[in-house]
């Protein structure tokens, strides 16, 4: 049996433990994990991997469809930033972009607020098994990552229950991301470098490629395990722990093989201030609007909100440049 991992592997069962001291214990090993690498593989019993499963195969069924029948439900014509994405429409640097197209799914919002442009009904396809299935795993992933919450808010020394009342109508996105065959292709570097943009987030892949940002600038492969996810630290969190959790680079390898992925974003509420929580002498960060961070860096990625932008329809407050987290360039540029 393996022992040795690229990344910290934390189990997270004891999190569903009545008692304090289990989820102390839990709090202290992701506490660990965060602070070393910002990359983890998370295992626990909370886990239904069957859900898992038929996601993967729901997915597969969804891109094999003809490309007009998936553009019927185009992510441009949402109200919540969710619906099919293209390959192509997302870029993270110049004209630049992976090949792969995506089925993004947002919190199906359905409350009054109407003037959040993440919040709102999910656009679905009109395939009931469809929302049936990936809502069952959205919903799953959902309660196990208020229970991350709640050991974040352990590990970074304020009450257990600061993040319940500020996670009820997060804009968290699960992404069915499909990257197709392409014999022409061999190994290479991925382009799309970034760091998330959330509090954390919860990825299931299902082939390897993934590759992370170490704090001594190299790139590390990140190899798949059995019944295990990835998680990582968003720019977010980097924010609420005064920079002592740094959202980690990532980007996908360029590889010929057909594969899929599916990292669910783990948010706080729209309205949510975002600000460092840590008690020391001097905030790092200032402090911003969760959600209006979340939108303004979707905007800076995403080809229709770019358009909005240029014609003057959208204008972004308060917005920061891509990659204004985690490690500094000099240690990219190293690579």
């Amino acid at each position: 049996m393996q022992t040795h991992y690229v990344l910290p592997l934390v189990d997270i069962s004891k999190l569903q433990s009545s008692a304090r001291s289990d989820r102390l214990e839990v709090a202290a090993a992701l506490d660990k994990a965060c602070k070393d690498t910002g990359f983890l593989y998370l295992t626990g019993e909370q886990f239904n991997f069957e859900y898992a499963q038929d996601l993967i195969q729901m997915a597969k069924a969804y891109f094999k469809q003809d490309l007009e029948v998936k553009m019927q439900r185009y992510i441009g014509l949402s109200e919540n930033h969710s619906g099919y994405v293209p390959i192509g429409e997302e870029q993270f640097s110049g004209q630049s972009y992976d090949l792969k197209e995506a089925f993004d799914v947002n919190y199906d919002y359905q409350g009054a607020k109407s003037d959040c442009p993440l919040l709102g009904p999910t656009l679905w396809p009109d395939n009931a098994q469809f929302k049936c299935i990936v809502s069952q795993y959205y919903q799953h992933l959902r309660g196990i990552s208020q229970q991350i919450f709640r050991s974040f808010a352990l590990a970074l020394g304020v009450n257990e229950d600061f993040f319940d009342a500020k996670i009820t109508d997060a804009p968290s996105q699960l992404r069915l991301i499909h990257y197709p065959y392409n014999p022409e292709i061999k190994d290479a570097a991925g382009i799309g470098a970034h760091t998330d943009y959330e509090c954390f987030t919860l990825l299931l892949p299902t082939a390897p490629g993934l590759q992370v940002l170490n704090k001594q600038g190299e790139w590390l492969d990140i190899p798949l395990i059995e019944n295990t996810l990835v998680m990582n630290i968003g720019d977010m969190m980097e924010i609420l722990s005064n920079g002592k959790y740094l959202a980690t680079k990532h980007r996908v390898k360029k590889v010929g093989e057909e594969r899929y992925s599916f990292p669910l974003f783990c948010a706080c509420n729209y309205d949510t201030v975002i600000e460092p929580i840590v008690e020391t002498d001097v905030p790092r960060y200032s402090a911003l609007i969760g959600g209006e961070h979340l939108f303004n860096q979707t905007a800076q990625t995403f080809q229709y909100l770019k358009q909005r932008i240029a014609s003057g329809e959208l204008v972004l407050k308060n917005a920061v440049p891509l990659s204004s987290f985690g490690l500094d360039e000099k240690a990219e540029q190293m690579a």
